[in-house]
């Protein structure tokens, strides 16, 4: 009795403060669904080889400040799929080239699934895992003999467990698996490969999965920068290119390279598979010898890629099918191994400050600047600074 009659003089200024404070987080709330019906179509890669990236937590209220709704991991970390659950962001999530021979088994398939996908659905949207990256890229003959029969447990696994049709299995491929991409309707897949191809393809058409391609025009500036136009790789005016055969002209480098896959899929006798952009992106820097890696080309690259994906633009071969693509990548990652351009990819520093500018700007997280750094302030903690600021003002 004592304590209540002790307290009681603040008792009604708490209950009004925890008012507010749920007030403003049903308002947090509406304001993320309205976040999510207005979101933009853009994909973000999301990596983490690095030792200075900021929690989850704070990277999906970044994300979705953004309006991003799409995102792909190159694993399926639950401290990444916990910090967006019942969001609304889409998921991409991979099993490593390391872990494909062990999906083989069917068992192990099943185990995956049940361990790093089921817990997650369906509060958090995966729609997609990716069975190894680049595979045809090495010469690791076991990988690449275990790659579908690894998708193939990966979809048989999702089906025992009702998740079919809900989640889709494919892979990633780098360029290095075209033989020929010029003129884009001559596209080829190499020799080597399409005695691995032909049967994943006809498993991406049976499960109605997409088939996923890193692209990089800046590979091919960087590789011949005096004959490569600059324009051409950048999405900059230029008069294109026109493919002899199709007389469809190319203002871009990007739009023929997946024209060329689409040629290639079409030459193994498949019509009915969608061509997606799983990575790409212009670095900011490089070493001395990796021409165009500046702040500058990089945000023109990805601003008017992005201006485009806005535009719901298709190739000029499939013009009514908007282009899918997921930009490479979120942060710049101190830790990866190569020359400096792979370091510097991101579109964001790790403390939350932009690389460059790709009309983004006023979507970020607020900023603190007190103490000469910028730093995201997560959401919860404003929240939490207006309830105290109120709780001070009724006391």
């Amino acid at each position: 009795m004592a304590m209540a009659e002790r307290f009681g003089a603040r008792w009604l200024p708490f209950r009004f403060v925890l008012a507010v404070a749920l007030l403003v987080l049903v308002t947090v709330a509406d304001r993320a669904v309205m976040m999510r019906a207005g979101a933009t179509p853009i994909g973000i890669n999301y990596g983490q080889i690095a030792d200075n990236l900021p929690s989850p937590a704070r990277v999906s209220w970044l994300l979705r400040s953004m309006q991003v709704s799409k995102v792909k991991l190159y694993d399926a970390d639950p401290y990444v799929l916990g910090a967006f659950l019942d969001t609304g962001v889409e998921f991409v999530v991979g099993i490593g080239n390391e872990n494909v021979s062990a999906m083989v088994d069917p068992a192990a398939a099943r185990a995956w699934i049940q361990r790093h996908v089921q817990p997650f659905l369906p509060a958090t949207r995966i729609t997609c895992i990716t069975v190894g990256n680049e595979v045809f890229k090495g010469n690791d003959t076991e990988l690449k003999a275990n790659l579908l029969p690894a998708m193939q447990s990966v979809y048989q696994a999702l089906a025992a467990l009702g998740l079919q049709g809900r989640v889709n299995v494919t892979t990633a491929h780098s360029l290095d698996i075209m033989g020929s991409s010029f003129p884009p309707s001559a596209g080829a897949f190499r020799a080597d490969v399409v005695p691995y191809m032909q049967p994943i393809l006809s498993f991406l058409s049976m499960a109605r999965s997409p088939f996923l391609i890193n692209c990089y025009p800046y590979f091919a500036y960087k590789a011949d920068p005096g004959n490569v136009p600059l324009e051409y790789v950048l999405f900059q005016p230029n008069a294109g290119v026109t493919d002899t055969n199709t007389r469809l002209n190319y203002d871009n480098m990007l739009y023929a390279q997946v024209d060329s896959v689409y040629a290639a899929i079409q030459a193994l006798g498949h019509a009915d598979i969608d061509v997606k952009i799983s990575e790409t992106g212009w670095p900011s820097r490089g070493d001395p010898d990796e021409a165009g890696a500046t702040p500058e080309y990089a945000g023109t690259y990805t601003g008017n890629l992005l201006r485009r994906i806005e535009m719901k633009q298709g190739t000029p071969l499939r013009p009514s099918v908007p282009i899918d693509v997921y930009v490479f990548a979120l942060f710049n990652e101190n830790l990866k191994p190569g020359p400096a351009s792979e370091r510097n990819y991101g579109l964001f520093y790790p403390d939350g400050t932009p690389v460059y500018n790709v009309g983004l700007r006023g979507y970020l997280p607020p900023m603190d600047y007190s103490r000469g750094t910028r730093k995201a302030v997560p959401l919860l903690a404003l929240i939490l600074i207006a309830v105290a600021a109120i709780t001070l003002s009724l006391s």
